[in-house]
């Protein structure tokens, strides 16, 4: 399985990261190595001083799909869930700066939290969610998927084109603003709406 990964999908966080908006969904892939364990903590890596919390809608795939059309798209996923992409900002920068990919900065061992999932049938709209996440019992990211730039179905008929999306991929959507850094001993809890998604705490 593979995690498909959009960037700058959310206005406000492309103006604080001070990027273009782009013309097309940004996409980067993480490997499978990429997923933290469950209930493990998240240990800043040693390559990194600048560790960025990202919270996003996370789908996952349940059918076999290429070059799929919008209006079939919702056929292609049953579930909903919350992760973080978690990015070493510093060498990003780095790595940007230089016209090199991203990788190092984005799929790092652990860089990846994927918390619990929902039936897509208990979620009123997709295009409608709300969700959270809080550092330390602070609100410090707060989103919907009606401000997606590319909504969900959207972003599926485009990664389908480059991409054949297999049973247990997971897209993860973009984050909305108030991206920041995790510390030793933060603890980050995530939600939609109201219900607790992930917990997980900083080492």
């Amino acid at each position: 399985m593979k995690l498909i990964c959009i960037g700058r999908n959310y206005t406000e966080h492309i103006k604080e990261l001070e990027n273009e908006k782009p013309e097309n969904p940004v996409v980067f892939l993480k490997p499978d190595t990429a997923i933290l364990l469950k209930k493990q903590p998240f240990f800043i890596p040693d390559f990194s001083n600048d560790i960025h919390y990202e919270v996003e809608i996370l789908v996952k795939i349940n059918r076999v799909g290429k070059h799929i059309d919008k209006k079939f798209a919702h056929k292609y996923y049953n579930e909903i869930g919350l992760g973080i992409d978690f990015t070493a900002r510093d060498l990003q920068s780095q790595l940007k700066t230089k016209g090199l990919p991203w990788e190092k900065a984005k799929a790092f061992d652990g860089s990846a939290v994927v918390g619990k999932w929902l039936s897509k049938e208990d979620v009123k709209d997709v295009n409608a969610i709300g969700f959270s996440l809080k550092k330390n019992d602070n609100i410090v990211q707060l989103g919907n998927t009606s401000h997606m730039l590319w909504k969900i179905d959207e972003l599926i008929e485009y990664v389908s084109k480059y991409f054949t999306i297999k049973i247990g991929d997971i897209i993860f959507t973009g984050t909305p603003a108030g991206v920041g850094k995790v510390i030793a001993n933060d603890k980050l809890k995530g939600f939609i709406e109201n219900q607790e998604m992930f917990s997980i705490t900083i080492k």
